[in-house]
């Protein structure tokens, strides 16, 4: 069984824009799916066609990067107000 995305997810994960801007985006007309106008909450697999603006849209293959930071011992940081201590 394939994996189904909703569409504002499936944009916000390609890269093209926030999940609330594809909402708008979906609402304005401006994404397609399999050659019809997209509708909010709709469901899409990796094999359909999502065109945005036109332009084809896809997530398959994307890789997660990963970044870890070694913070080295005796530093303290915060984002607490109280606490500015970098």
């Amino acid at each position: 069984m394939e994996e189904l995305y909703r569409l504002n997810k499936y944009l916000s994960d390609a890269g093209v824009c926030s999940r609330r801007a594809a909402d708008a985006a979906i609402e304005a007309g401006d994404v397609m799916v399999n050659g019809q106008v997209a509708v909010m909450g709709m469901k899409v697999t990796a094999k359909d066609q999502v065109l945005y603006k036109g332009q084809p849209v896809s997530n398959v293959g994307k890789k997660q990067v990963l970044i870890a930071y070694n913070k080295p011992t005796g530093i303290v940081c915060t984002a607490e107000k109280e606490r500015r201590i970098i």
